[in-house]
């Protein structure tokens, strides 16, 4: 069995992943799922991490899972422990030196969302929405669980450092992306994954926060990305 480290994007925390933990545990799994310093001014990189590291103690068998913004920082997990595997969930990719601050115009994201807005039909000036950009796919019970959930603020203190690994670090790497993310569209991440990464993302139906939207086929696919594959070398 493995122990899965689950880590949230920006302004969230671990009830992001309430409905996949009692999956993983079902299955026999141990679980660690941290909340993140988001909120915390002084909190950059090195802080994230040693909240992971910290939270996982002497657990041994990882699986860390790094959902949007935690890109950044599961990557820098497995630079400190020993990891079985990294999973990306619908995950910004850095690069060496680069702060997520810089990613957006690196990577083009802001262009990509805005080009798959007027692709749908929407407005890509309207105000921001969350239903629209972020819940537009969660059950409609969840939906109201989310919607009374208290926010979190997201510090922009993090997206400051530069990410300081000189490549990405040696550990089996599978990226999973959800073919309805409005906030990173598919074809996107299909670019970035392999332009940055070199390998080919696995792929499902939902959306940016398909922990909440689909816990069951997230649980299928995280186990079925622990199944041994040929080594592939990062560039």
């Amino acid at each position: 069995m493995a122990t899965y480290v689950l880590l949230h994007g920006a302004g969230s925390d671990s009830w992001f992943w309430h409905r996949v933990i009692p999956l993983l545990r079902a299955r026999g799994h141990d679980v660690v799922a941290p909340d993140l310093p988001c909120d915390d001014d002084s909190a950059g990189l090195d802080r994230y991490v040693d909240v992971v590291v910290e939270a996982i103690g002497e657990r041994r068998d990882l699986v860390v899972v790094a959902q949007s913004l935690a890109g950044f920082v599961g990557p820098l997990v497995c630079a400190r422990l020993p990891v079985d595997l990294l999973v990306l969930l619908n995950a910004m990719v850095p690069r060496p030196g680069e702060s997520a601050g810089q990613w957006w115009a690196a990577t083009g994201a802001d262009a990509a969302r805005r080009a798959q807005d007027v692709h749908d039909g929407r407005d890509p000036d309207a105000p921001f929405d969350p239903i629209t950009t972020f819940l537009h796919d969660l059950p409609p019970d969840v939906l109201e669980e989310a919607l009374r959930h208290p926010p979190r603020e997201q510090s922009d203190r993090l997206f400051a450092d530069p990410w300081p690994l000189s490549a990405w670090p040696d550990v089996p790497t599978r990226y999973l992306l959800c073919r309805e993310d409005r906030f990173f569209p598919a074809e996107f991440q299909r670019r970035l994954v392999r332009d940055r990464l070199g390998i080919v993302p696995d792929e499902m139906d939902g959306g940016h926060l398909a922990a909440l939207s689909r816990p069951d086929e997230v649980v299928e696919r995280l186990e079925a990305a622990r199944a041994p594959r040929p080594t592939v070398s990062h560039p």
